[in-house]
């Protein structure tokens, strides 16, 4: 029998409890920007998070990706960690955050905004206006399910840890292209 995945710091599992509610209840909350949209940061390394995030993924059918932008602060940023899973298209709702696949082939996560025959539009917190590609089943990677905050840093010197990191998707929160 498999034992509870442990967690770097009480400060991820709290964390992950908060986004949990944050997805559920604060979707549709107003977001602060500017300087007051601060990248959410937690004292643990990111190879250590990434290896918190890929057991929490293993249990739940995810796929883990690393965060690089910040059009989704203050939720998260560089150095955050996703852990999404695949999501049936019409079991999406607006406020929820999703991974999908933009026209340039990138991976990008962000909220859903509103549902029309066409698709889903999508929009980072930060962003003024809605990115130009749809969310549609033939481009849905998956609703994040979890997010991680790490302090973005790769300890010097570890191979197997710059392997890890350099080895993970990553999921763009960037402006809408």
């Amino acid at each position: 029998m498999k034992s509870a995945p442990t967690f770097s710091c009480i400060g991820s599992l709290v964390r992950v409890l908060f986004v949990a509610l944050a997805t559920v209840g604060l979707a549709r909350a107003e977001v602060a920007t500017g300087p007051a949209a601060v990248t959410p940061v937690c004292a643990v390394s990111l190879d250590t998070v990434l290896r918190d995030a890929g057991k929490l993924a293993e249990r739940a059918g995810a796929t883990v990706m690393r965060v690089e932008g910040s059009s989704m602060l203050p939720y998260f940023g560089d150095g955050s960690v996703l852990v999404v899973r695949p999501t049936e298209f019409d079991r999406l709702s607006a406020g929820g955050v999703v991974v999908y696949r933009n026209h340039l082939g990138e991976l990008v996560a962000h909220r859903l905004e509103t549902r029309s025959e066409a698709g889903w539009t999508v929009r980072g917190a930060n962003n003024p206006r809605n990115d130009t590609a749809l969310v549609t089943p033939d481009n849905l990677v998956g609703s994040v399910y979890v997010t991680f905050h790490s302090d973005a840093r790769i300890p010097a010197g570890m191979e197997l840890a710059n392997a890890l990191v350099k080895a993970t998707p990553v999921a763009l929160a960037a402006s809408a292209r």
